[in-house]
């Protein structure tokens, strides 16, 4: 049983989003909130309650109920009718999940994929609270200045295949990423967007499965778009697409894509099997051959070269005494 759109708790009120249309599509032209709250149906009052909502979440609407409303420029809200408008035909282009704020979309993919949501829903917001990255790390999620999405797919792969999907959706990113903005993306494996070393994005893939069979994958992506700076520690290793390029860059264009690419990637991968990730990744990754590393994991730390990657797609590092490691997990980060 699929879970119905307006029953998953907190998803964006079809009513707003519409709002949120008519002004984009009417951009620079005063629109009377009685006209809006009639276009909508709602009343006049929910018109102007909706509009302060919609500036505290940084969307330049001007005027007030007594003239009416416009967008003093074209907003950059992701919302799913736009979405659904610029992606008719493709499987990601059917069941749009947004959100203002949420804790994070890989938690509302996973309660998806276990109500039985069928594959291609996306899932994407504004803002996380508690986005998560790696490992148990936290991913700094700022309101409407990165993509926050998640797949859920319901692949025929085995279980031990699933991994691809992270350095899949690299690729794909990375192609996006390089398409929209011409700038150069490295891939650091598995799951790292690096822009002139730092980094710009990650994916956190996670599935449910039996033994033997995949029941589903959700495939979250996150990407810095819009950010001006990042504070503290962020500020060495952390980059945006903004700052990389000088210039803003629009998060609609990345995200349609974004999913065009991993649509695309995603029926090669089906029809060509594994293989083709795996020499993809390996020919863009300054990471996958010759690089200086150092992988750390629960138990133990060593040095080595990385030296290609197995055919399942796990790292190959060559240790300095020689010895050939697989990486399964931990950290793999460039020796300095």
């Amino acid at each position: 049983m699929a879970m119905a759109q307006n029953i998953l708790p907190g998803t964006t009120d079809r009513r707003l989003a519409g709002l949120l249309t008519l002004l984009a599509e009417n951009s620079m032209i005063v629109i009377s909130g009685a006209r809006i709250a009639k276009e909508i149906g709602v009343s006049r009052s929910t018109v102007w309650r909706w509009v302060q909502r919609l500036r505290a979440l940084g969307v330049k609407v001007k005027g007030q109920p007594a003239t009416g409303y416009f967008l003093e420029q074209t907003t950059d809200i992701l919302t799913p009718d736009m979405l659904r408008q610029r992606l008719k035909g493709s499987l990601f282009g059917k069941r749009i999940y947004h959100f203002f704020k949420t804790d994070s979309t890989n938690r509302v993919a996973l309660e998806l994929g276990h109500a039985g949501e069928p594959e291609g829903a996306v899932v994407v917001a504004e803002e996380q609270t508690a986005g998560r990255g790696r490992a148990g790390r936290a991913w700094v999620s700022d309101r409407a200045t990165g993509l926050y999405v998640t797949l859920l797919l319901r692949p025929r792969l085995a279980p031990v295949q699933a991994p691809l999907l992270t350095m899949m959706a690299g690729l794909s990113a990375r192609a996006a990423v390089q398409a929209v903005t011409g700038l150069t993306v490295d891939l650091k494996w598995p799951n790292d967007l690096l822009i002139g070393g730092k980094k710009a994005g990650g994916i956190l893939t996670e599935m449910h499965a039996e033994p033997g069979q995949i029941r589903f994958v959700i495939v979250g992506i996150g990407l810095n778009v819009n950010q001006d700076k990042f504070g503290g520690e962020l500020g060495e290793t952390a980059t945006s697409l903004r700052i990389a390029s000088g210039k803003v860059q629009s998060r609609m264009e990345l995200l349609v894509r974004l999913l065009r690419e991993f649509e695309s990637d995603y029926n090669r991968l089906l029809r060509e099997g594994v293989a083709s990730v795996v020499e993809r990744f390996e020919a863009v990754s300054t990471y996958a051959k010759g690089k200086r590393v150092r992988v750390t994991n629960g138990t133990e730390s060593y040095a080595g070269t990385t030296a290609g990657l197995g055919p399942e797609g796990l790292l190959q590092v060559q240790r300095d005494d020689g010895k050939i490691m697989t990486v399964i997990a931990g950290d793999v980060a460039e020796a300095r």
